[in-house]
């Protein structure tokens, strides 16, 4: 394999097992048990559309009870209804994903009630989640939390940018999958015994 080919989105997936053949381009949410992963940005048409199907496929790969959480997107300002980004789209549809279809969700009390853990993108969409809902949520994180140390921790937001910015966004979220998934597995843990 040539050095071009390694760099490639899906060789990326798949080497950080994340991606197994055949690709899925339609993903399902359903869940076997209560719980969801709730990814959080600002109106749920770039990041976390992208992060929650990027999410739910790394979890389809794993064990029990991981598979049968569900995974959805919200946002801290979103509106009901808009259609996600078409950089969003074809940054997915490059790693062999496809979320043409969804639509963007306000955040809501139901939705962090029910999660599991809420992923955000910045410091800033946790601290507006904190203010927003009383008790304050406590099961809040950044997707890119538990990266080594040096790690950047935000995902910049890359609406109205071009398709390499949204192509940024979407690498910066694969490259977290493996350590929010091993957090994940401690959550999992906790929740079965």
């Amino acid at each position: 394999m040539s050095g071009s080919q390694s760099a490639q989105p899906e060789n990326i997936l798949r080497r950080q097992g994340c991606l197994s053949p055949p690709s899925v381009s339609a993903l399902g949410y359903s869940m076997a048990q209560p719980g969801s992963i709730v990814a959080v940005c600002t109106a749920n048409i770039c990041r976390s559309p992208m992060a929650a199907a990027l999410l739910s496929h790394a979890l389809a790969a794993q064990p029990e009870p991981l598979r049968s959480l569900r995974v959805v997107s919200a946002g801290v300002a979103a509106r009901s209804g808009d259609l996600v980004s078409a950089n969003s789209v074809v940054a997915l549809k490059k790693v062999g994903l496809d979320i043409a279809g969804q639509r963007s969700q306000p955040l809501t009390a139901e939705l962090v009630n029910d999660a599991v853990a809420l992923v955000c993108m910045t410091e800033s969409h946790r601290a507006l989640i904190h203010m927003l809902f009383n008790p304050p949520p406590r099961n809040v994180f950044l997707f890119r939390e538990f990266m080594p140390v040096r790690s950047e921790r935000e995902i910049a937001d890359p609406f109205g940018g071009p398709l390499d910015r949204y192509e940024t966004c979407r690498d910066e979220l694969v490259e977290a999958l493996p350590s929010l998934v091993a957090f994940l597995k401690t959550i999992a843990a906790k929740r079965t015994t």
